[in-house]
């Protein structure tokens, strides 16, 4: 056989259907991501953490395949601990993007990976690289990635702002996520976010229910408790 059968190796995987996103700011970047892992229409776990620690103020932002996308980090990870100790320093955030998408692209046929890869280094300050699906290195100044990321490129080309702060950056973060969240149904549970900065990493947490909201068709549907009244159809007399 000279083609992998993708179907036999991949049945019944544990797949993240997943919405992330990493955004640079003047000074640093914000990742995040949901929380919802599936198997299938199953969600396996409600509250998983898809941004990993890669390096020093370097984290990437994982989805597709559970299993490929740990298994990349893993290694990833190990190189640039053995890339620090032989040179002397840290290593950027270029460097560790490079890796991710050598590895994607070499095994673009068995691996089921999009990753993003976001951080900060004396070198270029914040950066942030979009690894798709199948390799390649695009640098943006925003990038958003899995199932979720569909329902949001529209948002985010007409929101997005040059020279936003830490703060704006965030909330920019928090509605997107929560936009594709409402519509992705591989997407939910918790938001998880990281501010990366010269001064170091912050963690936040967007719990469920406290997730920012939108429009909900409350317009159309009433309000929760209540039935809307029915409109009936009109019949064209024969």
């Amino acid at each position: 056989m000279n083609t992998i059968d993708m179907d036999r190796l991949k049945t019944g995987e544990v797949n993240l259907g997943t919405s992330i996103m990493a955004v640079q700011f003047d000074g640093g970047v914000v990742v995040g991501a949901d929380s919802r892992t599936t198997t299938g229409s199953y969600i396996a776990n409600r509250v998983t953490d898809k941004l990993t620690y890669v390096h020093d103020r370097i984290y990437c932002c994982r989805s597709g395949s559970a299993a490929d996308t740990q298994a990349i980090a893993d290694v990833v990870h190990m190189a640039l601990q053995q890339f620090a100790q032989a040179n002397g320093g840290h290593p950027s955030v270029h460097v560790a993007a490079t890796l991710f998408e050598s590895i994607c692209y070499s095994n673009k046929d068995a691996l089921s990976a999009g990753i993003i890869v976001a951080g900060w280094d004396k070198e270029s300050g914040a950066s942030v690289y979009n690894i798709p699906l199948g390799g390649g290195l695009f640098r943006q100044p925003w990038a958003i990635g899995g199932s979720g990321s569909t329902y949001v490129y529209g948002y985010c080309d007409a929101t997005y702002k040059e020279g936003w702060g830490r703060d704006e950056t965030v909330q920019f973060v928090k509605n997107t996520l929560s936009l594709a969240m409402a519509r992705d149904g591989s997407s939910g549970g918790v938001i998880r976010m990281a501010v990366i900065t010269e001064d170091g990493v912050e963690r936040l947490f967007v719990p469920g229910n406290e997730l920012p909201t939108f429009w909900e068709g409350l317009e159309v549907l009433g309000k929760p408790g209540k039935q809307p009244g029915v409109v009936p159809m009109a019949v064209e007399p024969l």
